[in-house]
């Protein structure tokens, strides 16, 4: 539900307000208002100004975001692991912690700039490493003799590799040895063996063929090919324990000072968002004025606090909310405990205005009826409950998994409870077993009745949807759209009165008396609903026809399940059978798990929600402390 919300003015001495705004901020209930538009008349704006702050608080300011941009680029070289809470109070020690903060980032710039050196050549020399991973071997295959050189290479293709061969006989006339291998990436590496007086004919001759040498970095100098290997080896091993000693060293720091510096910088922000909603106040000569929203709930609690720390010299008053106030007027989302997780849902939608309903209530009673509907399985949601009661448990600190879960668990219980009622339990396998008997229809072959009872379905549910857009219009008191969305209600009435005659469902004898009614409504539609109107009604019949969906996707489950059942059957043996048809039940339940969640949440999101949400609200935030719910 929308939490109901109360318009406030808070006054005081102005000697009292930073003392005021810390209060707020650590009741953490308040959104502080920075504009008087709604709040103050127009005539007394001549006697209040927005609240200035003098030179020592600028300079506070100035000085605290200072410490915050150092503070944040320290936490940038040190690692993300887990500290201890830190509960000591910056205020008093804030030079000694300037003077540290200072000397420690330097520190720490030094030794993260020295990593990140030591990091780009690591990096620049393991690209050497896949090459040499499979040249050693080759090299163990070559006997070593003095005067020889050797050349390292990539190559291409196949036909690299025989144009090498053709390049390599006819400058040394066949005096060379060529061996090649597979790299880790899947890259082909040579590696020749020559004499050494040919090494720069040869590498010259490879050059004008387009196949590159493989050049190693200008800091291994004039070593030999096999000289450069050992060295990059060596080299890549000082350079990785050299980067562990830094990180041990940042992380040691970490350890040591971390807590201390993210308490410091959890202090700063919270004072900071004193001093910034100090800007958002209004003064006279003698009083400042703080202006804003809080949860009607809350407003009792919050004046008791300000009466007995301020010895009643601070007051809250509730203010009049107005229609031009609507608009602007935060929301809150509350809801009961069973309909808390379905607000992951929920978030998935623009918020809702004010004067609009929350979404989360009818999504948690109609969205897992709806999936227990459209899956209907007792087989298959016992299996889900199963799998979300063991998600529930084992992910307590995800949230969002936690939610999905429960939300998966409700929807399972329906799935069981339509599953007797179609009388399915992996498809008619319960009737195989156990004699389970369809209660109300047998999906697969009442298809026409499982049409009428989802068209049914999508009847109720969007009548529900457009009286609740009538409800809207009348708070709003808005006459224009209070005709039109009666009108439009009863024509629909009428056209859905109309074609249940026609099907029988109604005596005959209604069809002229409804038609009539059509006819006598149309202007009244017209005059109210505009032109448009019309094609809202076939917007509305499109809606309905939409609903068909639950039918269409269940009827899809319980064919699959008979299929996998009957190839089980067909197969001739148990064990195969067995195989096939878990498989096949298992790839139903996936389905069954997507397909109706989507074509569900489609038919509340498109559907159902255009009738009577209104997105376009503004998100309640409150001055708080960091990291306060």
């Amino acid at each position: 539900m929308i939490v109901r919300m109360s318009k406030v003015e808070i006054a005081g001495p102005r000697g009292l307000l930073e003392k005021v705004i810390s209060l707020l901020q650590e009741m953490g209930m308040l959104q502080i208002e920075p504009s008087t538009i709604g709040f103050i008349e127009k005539k007394d704006e001549a006697y209040i100004d927005s609240f200035l702050p003098d030179k020592e608080t600028l300079s506070e300011r100035l000085f605290l975001e200072d410490l915050k941009a150092k503070l944040e680029e320290l936490f940038l070289y040190l690692p993300d692991i887990p500290v201890r809470n830190s509960y000591i109070e910056p205020m008093v020690i804030i030079d000694t912690i300037k003077e540290n903060l200072q000397r420690h980032l330097l520190t720490c710039r030094e030794i993260s700039h020295k990593k990140e050196g030591l990091q780009k050549e690591l990096d620049e020399l393991s690209r050497y490493s896949f090459f040499l991973d499979a040249i050693e071997p080759l090299l163990k295959s070559i006997k070593q003799i003095p005067d020889f050189d050797f050349i390292g290479l990539t190559l291409r293709d196949s036909e690299a590799i025989d144009t090498l061969r053709k390049v390599l006989m006819r400058h040394t006339e066949g005096k060379f040895e060529l061996l090649t291998s597979i790299a880790s990436d899947g890259t082909t590496v040579g590696l020749i063996a020559i004499k050494k007086e040919m090494s720069e004919r040869i590498k010259k001759a490879l050059s004008d063929k387009d196949i590159p040498e493989l050049k190693f970095p200008s800091s291994f100098g004039n070593l030999a090919f096999v000289e450069k290997m050992t060295f990059l080896r060596k080299r890549i091993s000082e350079i990785s324990a050299e980067i562990e000693e830094i990180n041990m060293r940042l992380e040691s720091f970490s350890v040591k000072w971390g807590a201390i510096y993210r308490r410091v910088k959890e202090w700063i922000n919270e004072r900071l968002s004193v001093l910034k909603a100090t800007a958002s106040a209004f003064e006279t000569g003698m009083c400042f004025f703080i202006y804003g929203w809080m949860a009607s709930e809350d407003v009792d609690r919050l004046r008791i606090r300000l009466n007995q720390d301020f010895e009643g010299k601070v007051v809250l008053e509730e203010m009049e909310i107005r229609e031009q106030d609507l608009d602007r007027i935060p929301v809150v989302l509350k809801n009961l405990t069973y309909f808390k997780p379905f607000e992951l849902l929920t978030r998935i939608l623009p918020l809702p205005r004010y004067t609009s309903y929350d979404p989360t209530l009818f999504i948690g009673i109609f969205f897992p009826l709806f999936f227990g509907m459209i899956l209907g399985d007792a087989g298959y949601g016992l299996i889900l409950l199963i799998i979300s009661l063991v998600m529930i448990a084992y992910c307590r600190t995800k949230r969002d998994i936690q939610d999905g879960a429960k939300i998966l668990s409700v929807g399972a219980m329906y799935s069981i409870f339509f599953g007797i009622l179609y009388g399915e339990f992996f498809g008619e396998l319960g009737y195989m077993l156990f004699g389970l008997e369809p209660i109300f229809l047998e999906r697969r072959t009442a298809v026409i009745p499982m049409l009428y009872f989802a068209l049914t379905v999508g009847v109720v549910h969007l009548g529900i949807g457009s009286l609740l857009g009538f409800i809207i219009a009348l708070k709003k008191k808005t006459k224009k759209a209070i005709l039109s969305k009666f009108f439009q209600i009863l024509f629909m009435l009428s056209i859905l009165s109309l074609v249940g005659s026609l099907f029988g469902l109604f005596p005959m004898l209604l069809t002229k008396p409804i038609i009539l009614a059509i006819l006598f409504l149309t202007p009244f539609l017209l005059f109210t609903g505009g032109l448009l109107a019309p094609l809202e009604l076939i917007k509305s019949i499109g809606n309905i026809i939409s609903y068909a969906r639950i039918m269409a996707i269940g009827l899809t489950s319980v064919l699959l399940a008979f299929v996998a059942n009957n190839l089980a059957g067909k197969t001739g043996d148990i064990v195969i059978g067995v195989v096939v048809a878990g498989l096949l039940h298992l790839l139903n339940i996936i389905i069954g798990v997507f397909s109706p969640a989507i074509h569900s949440l489609r038919l509340h999101y498109v559907e159902f929600f255009s009738k009577f949400i209104e997105p376009g609200g503004r998100k309640f935030e409150p001055l708080k402390k960091e990291g306060k719910v």
